[in-house]
């Protein structure tokens, strides 16, 4: 059996490379192909693509800038699905590539996820469909696309050409199954990894986290706000250190260039790389850049401001189609501000700096932060979400 992903951020290929795994377990003969990143390609093999570097883009304006690469990769994927005739394509979070690939494959098929259950032998044509029947691929969504945030509507559709939606959070799965879409809530595949990370430390009072985003173009735009909002904590309060998590090795070379450019004082500072989940149990508050590591904090139970800044075009479109009250996950689950937002022209430094000192100061307002994240956790589900997501795939090709 062959199986076709496409993840397109670095997140997916993290989540991509543990579904694979718990799926060779199921059938330790499946074969994968697709596209995604360094960890999924050493499971699959050779045949499997590395794009992440070039298809991890943020926003709007981002992506007009790149239309004319992710035309012709849309048109490869196209082509190699129809080469390779795979039993199942699966999809993994990237909404804005995925979700086209999705409905560009049934249009191709001409067949629905309702007409896929005919009994017309494969190679015949289907008098219900009028079309020649080659083995039907079934279209599997894992991570499902938060359309409930910027275009409900667009719910309904993808029941046509989807077979199976995969929930990471338990939400989505009430939404999409109100749409007749078959779906299936399988907890967030990070609870799994943050456990094997917990560490046996005490919170240095003086340490303040920055987690500035685990792509090029978001480090660009919101580290810069991170070191100014450290230079106002550090003027309140002359102990204070900072611990950057820098998502890549390449990162950490350009967040320390940064450094270096603004003159900052030796030592106040410290780039660490692939120890996010340390440093959020080491520190005593910090600054997170909206994204997963914002739920990762809440697990960790750091308490931290959330910041966020794209390119303005990109912005201003969110602003017109967006209809959610929250931009960080915590406070989507809580439907409340638990965690101060400081978005786009809002993300002042001084600011910033007030909210954090509050959280280091004030015991009420980081106690009761804390305790928020206590009562969100569990709704990222109790674990084996990678494990769950493989039995529902294998079960839905049975």
């Amino acid at each position: 059996m062959t199986l076709y992903f496409i993840a397109g951020e670095a997140s997916g290929d993290n989540h991509g490379a543990e579904l694979m795994r718990s799926l060779r377990q199921c059938d330790a003969d499946l074969n994968f192909l697709g596209r995604g990143g360094p960890q999924m390609k050493a499971i699959a093999g050779e045949q499997f693509a590395n794009w992440i570097d070039d298809a991890a883009v943020v926003g709007l304006w981002e992506v007009i800038r790149n239309y004319g690469f992710f035309r012709e990769k849309f048109r490869e994927t196209l082509a190699e699905i129809e080469k390779s005739n795979p039993d199942a394509v699966v999809l993994i979070d990237y909404p804005g590539f995925n979700l086209r690939l999705a409905r560009a494959l049934r249009r191709n098929t001409g067949v629905t996820p309702d007409d896929s259950t005919s009994n017309a032998p494969v190679g015949r044509i289907d008098e219900k469909t009028s079309v020649f029947r080659r083995k039907i691929t079934k279209i599997i969504y894992y991570i499902s696309p938060q359309v409930w945030a910027w275009h409900r509507g667009r719910i309904k559709k993808m029941a046509d050409f989807l077979d199976l939606m995969l929930c990471i959070f338990p939400f989505e799965a009430e939404l999409y199954s109100k749409s007749g879409l078959r779906t299936i809530f399988v907890g967030h595949p990070m609870v799994d990894r943050l456990r094997t990370l917990r560490i046996d430390s005490k919170r240095d009072p003086n340490l303040v986290g920055l987690f500035p985003g685990s792509r090029p173009r978001e480090v660009a735009r919101n580290f810069p706000v991170m070191l100014e909002a450290a230079r106002e904590l550090f003027r309140a309060k002359h102990v204070l250190h900072f611990e950057i998590a820098a998502a890549s090795e390449s990162l950490a070379v350009e967040i320390s260039d940064d450094l270096r450019a603004a003159r900052m004082r030796e030592g106040l500072f410290r780039v660490v790389t692939g120890e996010t989940a340390a440093t959020m149990q080491r520190a005593f508050a910090g600054i997170v850049a909206s994204g997963s590591a914002t739920l990762e904090a809440a697990y960790f139970r750091l308490p931290f401001v959330l910041i966020y800044k794209v390119a303005w075009p990109t912005y201003l479109a969110a602003r017109l189609v967006v209809n959610v009250k929250y931009l960080g996950m915590p406070n989507v689950l809580a439907n409340k501000e638990v965690v101060p937002e400081f978005i786009q022209h809002r993300a002042m430094p001084k600011a910033i700096a007030q909210a954090v000192l509050r959280l280091m100061h004030n015991r009420v307002a980081r106690n009761r932060m804390i305790s928020e994240f206590d009562a969100i956790v569990p709704k990222l589900g109790e674990g084996g979400a990678s494990a769950t997501a493989a039995r529902a795939i294998v079960e839905e090709l049975a």
